[in-house]
Formats: structure tokens, C-alpha cells, sequence
């Protein structure tokens, strides 16, 4: 059978008040935490800041410098 838990104050503290026999032998195994994707931040880190000589209103303006669309 399996019991489910936490820790507090460096105890563990079954679920649903399970009380297992004074003695009984356990083995206690971590839950992994479901992780967090990386941010764009994370994702680009290595490219960040790199680009060079590109027009100063690049951002205000890029449908014009990617598609030709008129200048804002």
C-alpha cells in the first residue's frame, strides 16, 4: 500500500491522519514538481543583444524594413 505526504518541520505527515504500527520499516521517495518552461528571456539568452548596425526605429517600424509596408 502507498501513502501519500508531506514534510513539516522535518517530519513527514501522512495523509488522511494514516497511522502506520510503532517500528514499521518505510521508504520515503520525493514527488518531482512539475517544472516551469522557459521564459522567451531564457530561450534567447544567447542571442540577446547580438544584433549590429540595424536602424534605430527598427521596432516602431519593422513591417516596413521585413515587408515593404509603409514607415509609421
Amino acid at each position: 500500500m502507498t501513502y501519500k505526504g508531506t514534510i513539516k518541520n522535518g517530519v513527514v505527515v501522512l495523509e488522511n491522519s494514516a497511522a502506520l504500527p510503532e517500528g514499521t520499516e518505510v521508504r520515503v521517495e520525493p514527488v518531482a514538481q512539475p517544472t516551469q518552461p522557459p521564459t522567451w528571456g531564457e530561450v534567447f539568452k544567447d542571442v540577446m543583444g547580438k544584433a549590429q548596425d540595424l536602424p534605430p526605429d527598427l521596432a516602431r517600424n519593422h513591417d516596413h524594413y521585413l515587408h515593404g509596408a509603409p514607415k509609421r
